[in-house]
């Protein structure tokens, strides 16, 4: 008999039939009766949810914070889950951030707070004299609307203070009992678990992947559930198969060359952020602003170019560094451009049995200027209205030697601005120039409207952020110092 197995808490699980669509919240709340964890937006937004996962890594524990609400049990195969009932240690002793939030009134109704409380427990283990823009990083995924997030950052800090003379609370004290544990609950072949008619697939290796997607074309791959989770959450869909793979370690490897970096598929954005952050540094500001952490923590950059959508956030940043996809088959591996993946809305340029293995960026030239500018109606973990991404090479003589201009939102598809950057290459890069190509933007778009911007927003906001990147490589004190304030989120 196949099985799913897990530590949940301090209990190993063992599971021969579950639904490849179970979320880990109603799991937990309806099976297991940790009604801790609560239930608040189903769709990874509000961090009601939020528990630990805990993952053996290169021979260490790491744990990160995730939405219960949209990661399914299937994929939980050899980790550690962790819920608020297991933080608590014997007779009830807090942990030092528990206690820190009940002596700085940092709850009042309470009911996001445990939430809050794992996502804090998650940022200490990593980072244990946290500076205040790392604690607001931390809570982008936890909403509180009661308490107010002052009193919640007096307790970060007040219990980073004291956690060096802190007694070791249980994740400290079991780590090595759990290493060993994970160790031994790893699978040794392909997982297959039936529930009814549906079906779950845990495949070994790449290699079975290539086998089992091959096998069954029309089955739903999931790495991060970040998009797929709110299918079932909030459109209610019955998916089966479902191939899980966000454990294969094949694709969760990042390779730094002199001209390029190359990012397995299941690479999470919180994976990414370092070495995306060095090489490009206005992707790297970008990633922080999708999601929150937990959607980090669990989204890939390759699951966010894989299914297509036209407001994703990384294709047009990809698009603009001319960067490439590897699609794998049974068959074998082959390479496309980004911008070639795409062709239609709701349609990629994959074969049958094709899954994205990994994304190859060419790292900047010196002389190259790269931008990304994400609209949204909120800064922080917010869909984009539109987003749009810039790469512009001059001359020694002030001309467009080369530009890229890519934009989600703004078509069926992230596309390229084609007869925009036609119009600009070989041309002085000064106002008149700038002014007249933001006239091209209609010949490479047409918005739509919906709710989250009106086409003629979306139009207008494209063609002034064209003006935006004028101004920014300009030189000009006024314009650098805005830039500067925009970045800081002023």
């Amino acid at each position: 008999m196949q099985q799913i197995r897990f530590v949940l808490n301090d209990e190993t699980v063992v599971i021969d039939s579950i639904s490849p669509t179970t979320t880990l919240l109603d799991w937990l709340r309806e099976t297991k009766r940790l009604t801790g964890t609560k239930e608040g937006c189903g769709e990874g937004d509000c961090g009601a949810c939020t528990v630990l996962v805990g993952k053996v890594v290169n021979g260490s524990l790491v744990y990160r914070s995730v939405n219960a609400c949209i990661r399914f049990v299937p994929s939980l195969s050899a980790t550690h889950v962790v819920t608020i009932e297991h933080l608590a240690g014997p007779n009830g002793v807090l942990t030092p951030i528990q206690q820190a939030l009940a002596d700085l009134h940092g709850s009042q109704c309470g009911f996001c707070t445990p939430g809050i409380v794992m996502s804090l427990y998650a940022l200490l283990m990593e980072k244990p004299t946290p500076s205040r823009a790392e604690i607001e990083v931390a809570l982008q995924g936890n909403l509180c609307r009661c308490t107010g997030y002052e009193s919640i950052f007096r307790a970060v800090e007040a219990a980073a203070a004291s956690m060096a003379s802190a007694t070791p609370d249980r994740l400290t004290l079991t780590r090595e009992r759990i290493i060993a544990t994970l160790n031994d609950l790893k699978p040794k072949r392909t997982i297959r678990i039936f529930h009814g008619q549906s079906r779950s697939i845990i495949p070994f290796n790449t290699a079975d992947l290539a086998d089992a997607y091959a096998t069954e074309p029309n089955a739903v791959i999931v790495a991060g559930a970040t998009d797929v989770g709110l299918w079932v959450t909030k459109q209610m869909r019955h998916l089966s198969p479902v191939i899980f793979i966000n454990h294969l370690t094949e694709l969760q490897t990042i390779e730094e060359t002199a001209d390029k970096v190359r990012l397995g598929a299941v690479v999470t954005y919180t994976q990414a952020q370092d070495v995306l952050a060095k090489n490009f540094p206005a992707l790297g500001k970008l990633l922080i602003r999708i999601g929150g952490q937990q959607v980090r923590n669990m989204g890939t950059i390759g699951g966010n170019v894989a299914n297509g959508s036209p407001i994703g956030d990384t294709p047009p940043a990809l698009i603009a560094l001319e960067a490439s996809v590897t699609l794998r088959s049974r068959d074998g591996a082959r390479s496309l451009a980004v911008e070639d993946y795409f062709i239609e809305y709701g349609k990629q340029a994959r074969e049958p049995g094709e899954f994205v293995e990994a994304l190859e960026i060419p790292k900047l030239g010196t002389d190259e200027f790269y931008a990304i500018y994400k609209i949204s109606k909120r800064r922080d973990e917010d869909i984009s209205a539109l987003c749009g991404a810039f790469k512009l090479k001059l001359d020694t003589a002030g001309n467009v030697a080369s530009i890229r201009i890519a934009f989600g939102g703004m078509a069926g598809t992230p596309k390229r601005a084609a007869h925009t950057e036609a119009f600009l290459t070989g041309k002085p890069w000064n106002e008149a120039i700038v002014n007249a190509a933001r006239a091209e933007l209609a010949k490479d778009y047409t918005p739509l409207s919906d709710w989250r911007a009106s086409a003629d927003y979306r139009m207008l906001a494209a063609q002034n952020l064209l003006t935006r990147l004028l101004l920014e490589t300009s030189g000009e004190k006024a314009s650098l110092e805005r830039y500067a304030m925009l970045e800081a989120g002023e």
